[in-house]
């Protein structure tokens, strides 16, 4: 948890025992580019996640909390926010939910 998603990466393509090389080959990135995630100098593309859970036999579901996780993080703090903006988001998802599922009963 107290970790970038970049640094999240580099230490399970560790623990799994992948070079660099190794895991940029089996997300069809080069390793300079993968490196670069890692370090915090470029951001992860979140349509690479399910090719991320399988070379890294993760759960997708933990990979998005995480991900999505470190990218609200992210923004909130570049945005000087405070940790308020949760409390209001978790309401809209709420909220959100609540009407989807009107809407879907509504098209039936």
């Amino acid at each position: 948890m107290k970790e970038t998603f970049g640094e999240y990466i580099k230490r399970l393509r560790n623990e799994n025992g992948l070079t660099l090389t190794q895991l940029a080959a089996r997300l069809d990135l080069d390793s300079a580019n993968l490196s670069k995630i890692e370090n915090g100098k470029r951001d992860f593309d979140e349509k690479r996640l399910g090719q991320l859970s399988i070379a890294l036999n993760l759960d997708l579901n933990l990979l998005k909390t995480e991900f999505y996780g470190n990218l609200f993080a992210k923004k909130l703090y570049e945005n000087q926010c405070s940790n308020d903006v949760l409390i209001v988001a978790e309401k809209k998802v709420e909220y959100l939910r609540s009407t989807n599922v009107k809407q879907t009963n509504l098209d039936l």
